[in-house]
Formats: structure tokens, C-alpha cells, sequence
């Protein structure tokens, strides 16, 4: 019989390997450095490793390597062997601390943004000792960081991990001012919904724009798309069921807790949710989720499409953030407590959110963007891409009350009229209210759920930026607390902070529909931006403010943001240019070819008839294919000038692909979906929506 549970956690080298297979006083010394109050010496990262590869040899590994994030999106891995030659000449398997702790791979060819000459090609991978080690197929794989010759960060990692160091300082100040003194440091809870889609592999292996950018870039809808709601939490089909049950089984052998799984809205579309864990190790799982579901996929002869709007006219996917910060004693800092001291901390670290939020929106909205991520902000399944925050309107009122003096509500709800803003707060339950999936920012009982980041991304950023803005509003908040001799006057003067923040920053709060044109309207006449573009939004790096925020708390350097604004840039540029190119292959190699075969077809048909028999159908159809093929080989040619006079200059170019080749990419489509509208199977040979989203 299978136990598929038994073998959790059995390809991951975590703390229950590290204290039986370790001497005492070497898993101690890793524990501190894990804790931050050590270092590993070279002693005892020689015992670490030399434990780690007898351990992944008994699991049939045979090589390692620094697995690390780039600034690629994606991962990166350098495989070496245990296997070297020995002083007699005999093989002997080594692994050595030093090989453990520092690797070096070429960092020539990664994203440096200016910050590395190609033939600078030194890098450096050091181990991440907070996320633990795991095997997949027979490699044992390190997280680490990555960075520059000179110390700069390649990656999204070690900016990460700075900045949890960087919320954990300044949530445990505050937690300790408001009188919790055994708190020591605190952590940041993060749990990452993933949403994909699955088609059959031969409809993906036959449309070069799926293959080359993971969406169709062009396709008319399908006569059945998502009206009847009928696959949303529908019965799963057996082919995808079975590839669920093997994803399940590799997540499970890495450790990850892969909890829910079902159909999304869309035909095509599922989703697979985690049990929350710590910040970088839940980023670090999810890197690995994306990868097993579409290795995973390939096996059962589908493929796995992470971008953000695989198919017009139907949800596109993304990848919700649930974000809370957790004490080293297990206690949720957003979770609203039984006791009047936890409701005050509630509304301080609540409070603290919102103005973080108000304060950086266009930070945030950049954080959660790319450049699939603008085919979807504020279409009908995705939040816009103005940033407000919903709170439900129990935790509202609460909040008003405590800004107005005065109770909000009129008397309808009991809990509300025991309110008392000063001397104590009434119980605040934790299913207060119903949820708003229009929200782009959304607290939900005892976390934020962040719902605007596309699902094909990389989770560090956004995480850094909630951690460094947070960061900042918790020690805005605690150098006025600093100095209050008396608990009781310190919590008194934390509800003055709160009623201060609720006034200032309240334009944030937004309980109706996120989807509706009135918003836009009213989002203006609160003076929230909006920002409708990823490569606009990157300009906020730019910002003075944006720039103090990271250096200050040590988490980027000022040359780092520049050159991560040079990376997202680049990235957009290239990534458009793809699609550009592809479109136009596409057009000309397959769509355009049929065009003129069928025009070709109905033209032999009318010359074999006499002039006065030709159907009307067919004259018609013979002009419109004519004009369909002057048109669309006219928007290819208006599209490829275009592209080839964009600037040179990376910003201006990337503001001129969103302004004129979006535009102008729309025109060619418009006249393919024209053509698509009527288009005979016998001469028109891609995949149709009907068949890629309907045949699984």
C-alpha cells in the first residue's frame, strides 16, 4: 500500500537530520548562526558538510550545487560531483565545508544592471543557513545568496533576508515598548497561493508564441469560455488529478506542506496552496513549486503555463501573497488578541500598515508587477492597479471610532457600543467580515493577503518591500514611544499614534468594488495613483524617499536600486522584443499563408462557376480575405518599423513600447482574431482556444 506521507520531508536535510546526525556542540553552534549570534568556524562547517553528504549519498546523490535566485526571475544551479580523484589515485567522494558554505559561479552572463562588466565574471554564492538543504534528482541542491565581486547583491535574496533582519528589529522594538519584554525577535509569515494552467503539450508545442513567451498573442475566444461558472471548484479531471498526485508527492518529499488544490474560474486553470511558513524559505518553496509543476507537467504530457494572461477574454493567473509577522514565541502580530493590551497592539501594527501602504503605493504596485502582470491589473479576476487597502467594515469602525472619539455605527452591533478608544477595546473576532477579491490589499482575520503579484514571479521582492516599508512605520511609531516611563501612558499614547495614522493615511481604506469606474473616479478625488504600467512604475526607484527607505535600513544600496531599475527595465525591453518577433513570425510563416490558401480555394471556386452562379457568399469572402491580407501584412509593417526606431536608451524605449508597439501589437491581432472569426480548419492549422483550453 502507498504511503505517500511517509516520505515527508525525506529528501531535506532540516533540523531533525542536523540534531541526529550532529555533535551536540556543532548543531548548537549552527543553531546560534541560524539564530544570528554566531558564526560557523571552519571546524565546524567541515563536520556540517561531511554529515550533509553521507546523508544525500545514502539518497543516491552523486553531485551539489549553490542554488540561487538571479535577477532572472527564475533560478540558477551549477552542478559539481562528490567524485574526486584521491592521493593514490583511487575515487573518493569530498565535500568540504569551504565547498558548503562559498561557491563561485560565472556571474558574467546574469542581470547585473550595470553593476558588473561582462568580463568581470567573478560572483559568489554563500549558503543560506536559515533554508535548508534538500535533494532533487540526486543533486543536493544549497540555497544561497548571490553577489558581486565587490559585495553587491545579484539576487533578490540577500536583499531579503535583510530586510526580515531589518522588520524583525523594529517589530520587536515596538512589541517591547507596548510591554511584551520577552520577546526577542520576530518573523514574518508568508503563504503563497499559486494559480497555473494546464494544456495538453501538443497544443503548446505547435503556437511558437507559447513556447517563446507563455501566452498567446493572438486568438479569438472560444464559443464556451468561463460564463457558467461550472469549472471553478468543479471535479477535477482524471489527467490533471493524476499530475496533481505527483506534485504532491515531490513537494511533499522537499518538506513543502502543499495543502489545496482545485479548479480555478477559468477552463484550464488550478490552483495549489501551501501551509504558511517563514519568509525566504517560503519564497524559496515556491521557486521550487513552480519548477515541479512544470517538470511535472512535461511527464504527463502537458504543459504547465505560468504567465499571468495565457489566453484574452478569460481570468489570467496570479499568485496571492498572505503576509503576517510572527513573534519568536509564536504570537501573530495582526492577530487581534482576547486581552485590551493585544487589541492595542493590534491597532498598532494595523495602523502601522496602512500608513506604510499610503506611503509607498507606487513601490508596492511595482513590487508586484511584470511585464505579463499589465495584461492582467484590473482586468475582471485581478485587482487594479490602484492600491487601497480593505479592512471589512467591523475592523473600520473600530478604527473610526478610535479616530473620532465616537462610535460609527448606530447601534446595530453590541461589541461596537462597548467600544472604549482609550481605557480598553472590545473583543475584535478574527472572522469579522466577508472577504473583497477586488482588493489589491486585503486583511483577512489575522494577515494581508497582497493580491496583485502575477503568478510567474518571484515573491522576494514583493516581501522585501512589505518588510522594509513596515520597518520604517514601526520605528516611526516606536522613537514617540521611546522614553514613556509608565506602561500605561506608553499604551495611551500608542492610541494617539492610531488616531493620528487613521487620519492621515484613511484615503487608503476602501470597502467596495475595486472593478467599478466609479473608483477610478473616486481613487483620483482621494489623490491615490495609478499607475497603469510595470515600466512606469519602475521610475519610483528612482524616488528620494524610495531610495532613503532601502539604504537606511541597510537592506539595498543606493547603486543596487539602480541597478535594479536598469534590470526591470532591460528585462521588459527584452521580453517585448520576443513577443514582437514572434508575432511577426507567426504571422507571416503560419497565418498569413493561410489567408492566402483559402483566398486561393474560394478564388478557383468562383472561376470554376459561371460568373452569374458565384454565390454572393463567396465574392464577399474573396474581397474580405483580400483586404484581411493587405491589412494584416500592413500592421506587421507599421509594427516592425516601429520596433526597429525605438530609442536606444533603455527608459525611453520601454515607455515607446508600452505607448506605440502595445498598440500597434493589438492591430495585427485584431486582424488575425478577424480572420480566425471564419477561418477554415482545412487552411488554417493552429490550435484554437477551443482546443487548448477544452481538450486535457
Amino acid at each position: 500500500m502507498e504511503r505517500p506521507f511517509e516520505e515527508f520531508g525525506s529528501m531535506v536535510f532540516g533540523e531533525k537530520e542536523m540534531a541526529d546526525r550532529l555533535p551536540r556542540p556543532v548543531y548548537q553552534s549552527w543553531k546560534k548562526t541560524v539564530a544570528n549570534e554566531g558564526t560557523l568556524d571552519r571546524q565546524t562547517a567541515d563536520a556540517i558538510a561531511h554529515a550533509m553528504k553521507l546523508w544525500a549519498m545514502e539518497r543516491g546523490a552523486t553531485h551539489f550545487t549553490h542554488w540561487f535566485q538571479p535577477m532572472t526571475g527564475g533560478t540558477a544551479e551549477k552542478h559539481d560531483s562528490f567524485l574526486e580523484p584521491g592521493s593514490n589515485g583511487e575515487a573518493m567522494a569530498r565535500f568540504s565545508g569551504k565547498m558548503l558554505i562559498k561557491g563561485e559561479p560565472d556571474a558574467s552572463s546574469f542581470p547585473s544592471g550595470g553593476l558588473r562588466a561582462t568580463f568581470e565574471a567573478r560572483g559568489y554564492t554563500y549558503w543560506d543557513v536559515t533554508s535548508p538543504v534538500f535533494i532533487r534528482d540526486n543533486v543536493l541542491c544549497i540555497p544561497t545568496v548571490f553577489v558581486s565581486y565587490t559585495g553587491e547583491a545579484l539576487d533578490r535574496k540577500e536583499p531579503l533576508l535583510k530586510s526580515i533582519h531589518a522588520i524583525s528589529t523594529a517589530a520587536t522594538r515596538v512589541v517591547n515598548l507596548l510591554g511584551d519584554k520577552d520577546v526577542k525577535s520576530c518573523d514574518i509569515s508568508v503563504g503563497l497561493e499559486q494559480e497555473y494552467f494546464l494544456i495538453d503539450r501538443k497544443y503548446f508545442e505547435q503556437r511558437l508564441d507559447l513556447k517563446f513567451t507563455g501566452r498567446t498573442l493572438f486568438g479569438t475566444a472560444s464559443p464556451k469560455r468561463q460564463e457558467l461558472d461550472d469549472h471553478y471548484f468543479g471535479s477535477i479531471p482524471m489527467r490533471v488529478s493524476a499530475f496533481m498526485k505527483d506534485v504532491n508527492k515531490e513537494l511533499w518529499k522537499l518538506g513543502i506542506y502543499a495543502k489545496t488544490e482545485h479548479n480555478e474560474v477559468a477552463p484550464g486553470q488550478f490552483e495549489l496552496a501551501p501551509v504558511f511558513s517563514k519568509g525566504n524559505i517560503a519564497v524559496d518553496q515556491n521557486q521550487l513549486t513552480m519548477d515541479i509543476l512544470r517538470k511535472t507537467a512535461e511527464k504527463h504530457g502537458l504543459a504547465c503555463l505560468l504567465h499571468e494572461k495565457p489566453f484574452e477574454g478569460i481570468n489570467g493567473s496570479g499568485k496571492h501573497d498572505n503576509y503576517s509577522i510572527v513573534t519568536d514565541d509564536g504570537q501573530n502580530l495582526f492577530a487581534p488578541g482576547d486581552k485590551p493590551s493585544e487589541n492595542i497592539r493590534f491597532l498598532v501594527f494595523v495602523s502601522a500598515f496602512l500608513k506604510a501602504v499610503d506611503t509607498y503605493p507606487i513601490l508596492l504596485r511595482m513590487s508586484a508587477s511584470c511585464t505579463g502582470n499589465d495584461h492582467r491589473l484590473g482586468a475582471s479576476e485581478a485587482p487594479p492597479s490602484i492600491i487601497s487597502v480593505y479592512l471589512g467594515s467591523y475592523i473600520e469602525d473600530i478604527l473610526y471610532s478610535l479616530y473620532s472619539g465616537k462610535n460609527n455605527k448606530k447601534g446595530d452591533r453590541e461589541s461596537a457600543a462597548a467600544f472604549s478608544p482609550v481605557s480598553g477595546l472590545s473583543y475584535i473576532p478574527h472572522d469579522n467580515t466577508d472577504r473583497n477579491r477586488t482588493s489589491p490589499v486585503a486583511f483577512t482575520g489575522n494577515k494581508f493577503e497582497f493580491r496583485m503579484l502575477g503568478a510567474s514571479m518571484s515573491a522576494s521582492f514583493p516581501n522585501t518591500v512589505l518588510n522594509a516599508i513596515m520597518a520604517e512605520s514601526l520605528h516611526e511609531i516606536a522613537d514617540q514611544l521611546e522614553g514613556i516611563k509608565y506602561l500605561q501612558d506608553v499604551r495611551e499614547k500608542a492610541l494617539e499614534i492610531c488616531r493620528t495614522i487613521i487620519h492621515d493615511h484613511k484615503r487608503i481604506l476602501f470597502s467596495g468594488d475595486g472593478y467599478s469606474s466609479e473608483w477610478v473616479k473616486e481613487a483620483e478625488r482621494r489623490g491615490l495613483p495609478n499607475v497603469k504600467s510595470f515600466i512606469e512604475s519602475v521610475d519610483i526607484l528612482n524616488d528620494e524617499k524610495v531610495r532613503n527607505l532601502f539604504t537606511s535600513l541597510n537592506i539595498y544600496s543606493e547603486n543596487e536600486l539602480r541597478a535594479n531599475r536598469i534590470i526591470m527595465a532591460e528585462r521588459y525591453s527584452n521580453i517585448m522584443g520576443i513577443e514582437v518577433r514572434t508575432l511577426l513570425e507567426m504571422t507571416r510563416k503560419d497565418v498569413i499563408p493561410s489567408m492566402c490558401a483559402e483566398l486561393g480555394f474560394y478564388g478557383e471556386t468562383a472561376q470554376s462557376l459561371p460568373k452569374a452562379a458565384i454565390p454572393s457568399f463567396i465574392s464577399s469572402r474573396i474581397k474580405e480575405l483580400s483586404d484581411l491580407i493587405e491589412s494584416t501584412e500592413a500592421s506587421c509593417a507599421a509594427l516592425e518599423e516601429a520596433f526597429s526606431a525605438l530609442p536606444s536608451d533603455i527608459f525611453a524605449r520601454g515607455r515607446k513600447i508600452y505607448d506605440e508597439i502595445g498598440p500597434l501589437m493589438k492591430d495585427v491581432r485584431k486582424n488575425i482574431d478577424t480572420y480566425e472569426e471564419k477561418a477554415s480548419r482545412r487552411f488554417y492549422k493552429l490550435p484554437l482556444y477551443e482546443d487548448i483550453l477544452f481538450d486535457i
